[in-house]
């Protein structure tokens, strides 16, 4: 079974992010948020569809689901300015 922790990884090392945290403790079912300066000027499917590029054949193998919110570094400072 893969773990949240794995699945990190398998992002971050085919993605440069800024920040990730990825939740899920049944080894198939995600949520991820995702920072990344790479989704700068990119639609949410473009965003999501270098996420799935990145994670490879273990999207369609090993995830059942993966839910995420993909955010650009500057979405990311004005998210938190307002939390």
């Amino acid at each position: 079974m893969l773990s949240a922790q794995q699945l990190e990884t398998y992002i971050t090392q085919n993605l440069a992010c800024d920040y990730i945290k990825v939740l899920g403790d049944d080894g198939t079912h995600f949520e991820a948020v995702i920072v990344s300066p790479e989704f700068v000027g990119k639609t949410m499917v473009k965003q999501h569809q270098l996420v799935y590029s990145a994670l490879g054949d273990r999207m369609r193998a090993e995830i059942h689901a993966l839910s995420m919110q993909t955010l650009t570094p500057d979405a990311w400072l004005t998210l938190q300015a307002n939390n």
